[in-house]
């Protein structure tokens, strides 16, 4: 008789400890058959390949770092540690993480849900809405401290300072992101006083840009009572955000030109047009003018020339009357648009700066410097004036009076 004799459970255990100890943490890489999600949260699936295959299990605590959905077929690489399952007396790969061969999991996943909302009917062009043409109030939904808000603000001022431009601070990426700029959106829809948003940040990588790329986002989009501007990264990046808004812009400057008009073409255009009225007007009065000239030689008004002259006359006077009524209405029309162009002026920086005010900003966090409690001793402060700047550093901190 042997010296000792092991129960099942003792040496599955043993098996178990070995196996764990001899291979702590392996990639393995193979085609995922048997696939399962349980209700649990859990998933099973075998990595196979033409000799062999692996069960393989991924707890409900790792699914959230998926950015992909596995499915059957689908050759993957498995990083994991092998482990018994005792009841069964299989070996099996705990996942830790799960990649897709020869294409990237981000990439992977903004294929698969392009292709789920495109079905949907979430890019249908038919469903998109058309931007107002002037807007008088515009929604922003971004980071208060990237470069896009400050295009944005920037743009719009120079190009239509009677638009109100309210700002709704989201995180623009990592963790919670998405689940922000989604809130945002349905936030400025329950607010409804402004005619068009502008979503998106300035340029990034791909993980950077990803909170664009969510399902939630683009659900939000989509159901926005108000149209919807993306403004995501740079000219060559395309996220999820961008097929389902109702207009695409390449970046945030871009969307400021879209989103509002720019005064001085207004300006322009309203002269052009008046211009044209008064054309109009008086070219048709000279036309009755000569038809009514053309009828006195005519062999049946000879007799009653004292009925054409005072028709003539008349005529002279409407003429009278509406060359001065014209170029009264023309000169108050001119004086309302020389107001309107002296206030366009007066509300551009450039003019702020020239009355003796100065553009601020801290080194150290980029903010404009609107309150001593921005800056400490020490920091760095850069200084724009009407002509040139200058640089500085902070040796004295004074709190409001």
């Amino acid at each position: 008789m042997p010296d000792k004799i092991l129960s099942v459970t003792e040496l599955t255990q043993s098996i178990k400890q070995l196996l764990e100890s001899a291979f702590p943490s392996v990639w393995v890489e193979g085609e995922i058959s048997n696939y399962i999600e349980h209700t649990s949260g859990h998933r099973y699936f075998t990595i196979k390949d033409e000799g062999a295959q692996l069960k393989c299990v991924l707890w409900k605590g790792m699914s959230r770092y998926l950015f992909f959905e596995p499915q059957n077929g689908m050759k993957v690489r498995a990083c994991g540690q092998i482990t018994v399952y005792e009841k069964s007396g299989q070996y099996q790969l705990i996942v830790s993480s799960l990649q897709p061969s020869g294409i990237g999991a981000l990439e992977l996943a903004f294929q698969q849900l392009k292709a789920k909302l495109e079905a949907e009917g979430l890019f249908d062009p038919r469903r998109k809405r058309k931007i107002p043409e002037y807007p008088e109030a515009i929604g922003i939904v971004t980071s208060p401290t990237g470069a896009a808000i400050r295009d944005i603000i920037n743009i719009t001022s120079r190009r239509a300072p009677w638009v109100t431009r309210i700002l709704r601070p989201v995180k623009v990426q990592g963790d919670g992101a998405a689940e922000d700029i989604a809130e945002a959106i349905k936030e400025f829809n329950s607010y409804g006083k402004v005619d068009v948003l502008i979503v998106g940040r300035g340029g990034g990588s791909l993980e950077d840009l990803w909170p664009f790329n969510e399902e939630i986002v683009a659900r939000a989009i989509f159901d926005s009572k108000i149209p919807v501007i993306s403004a995501v990264g740079h000219e060559i990046d395309f996220t999820i955000a961008d097929f389902v808004a109702d207009l695409r812009a390449p970046t945030p400057s871009s969307a400021a030109e879209l989103a509002v008009p720019d005064g001085a073409d207004l300006l322009s255009y309203f002269r052009e047009i008046f211009g044209r009225i008064c054309r109009l007007q008086l070219a048709r009065v000279q036309s009755d003018r000569r038809r009514l000239e053309a009828a006195v030689f005519r062999y049946g008004l000879r007799r009653p020339m004292q009925i054409v002259n005072s028709r003539l006359q008349a005529l002279d006077d409407i003429n009278d009357s509406f060359r001065k009524t014209s170029l009264h209405v023309f000169e108050r029309f001119n004086n309302l648009l020389e107001v309107m162009n002296a206030r366009l002026q007066a509300a551009s920086p450039a003019k702020i700066m020239q009355r003796g005010f100065a553009f601020v900003t801290v080194d150290r966090t980029g903010e404009v410097l609107k309150s001593f409690t921005q800056i400490a001793i020490g920091d760095k402060i850069d200084i724009r004036l009407a002509r040139g700047g200058a640089a500085a550093t902070i040796n004295k901190v004074r709190g409001a009076n």
